[in-house]
C-alpha cells in the first residue's frame, strides 16, 4: 500500500522547492511522484511538423523522489508522516502519525 497517492496534498521537505505545497498528479514508479508546481524545469523543444508542435522553451514538471515530500495535514497545517492501521473488518486505512485520524483522499 502506497503511503502517498495521486490526489494527496503534499509539502516539499528538501531541495530548491522546499516549503512548496502541491497536489500529486501522477506516480511514475515505486519511488517517484509528479507534484503540480514543484520541480518545474525549462525544456528546449524542437519543432515537429508531423505532430504539429512548435519549438521553443517549455516549462515541464519533473518527478521528485517520495523521500523529499511529506503529506500535508490540514488540521495542524504542517507536514506529517503516514501510518497504516488495520480496521476490524480487515481493511487497511492510512492515518496521520501525529493525531491518528484517518486520511480522507
Amino acid at each position: 500500500m502506497n503511503k502517498i497517492r495521486k490526489g494527496d496534498q503534499v509539502i516539499v521537505l528538501t531541495g530548491r522547492d522546499k516549503g512548496k505545497r502541491g497536489t500529486v498528479s501522477a506516480r511514475i514508479d515505486e519511488d517517484h511522484l509528479v507534484v503540480e508546481g514543484v520541480n518545474v524545469v525549462k525544456k528546449h523543444v524542437r519543432p515537429n511538423p508531423m505532430k504539429g508542435t512548435t519549438g521553443g522553451i517549455v516549462d515541464k514538471t519533473m518527478p521528485i523522489h517520495q523521500s523529499n515530500i511529506a503529506i500535508f495535514n490540514p488540521a495542524s497545517g504542517k507536514a506529517d508522516r503516514v501510518g497504516i492501521k488495520l480496521l476490524e473488518d480487515g481493511k487497511k486505512v492510512r492515518v496521520f502519525k501525529s493525531s491518528g485520524e484517518e486520511i480522507k483522499a
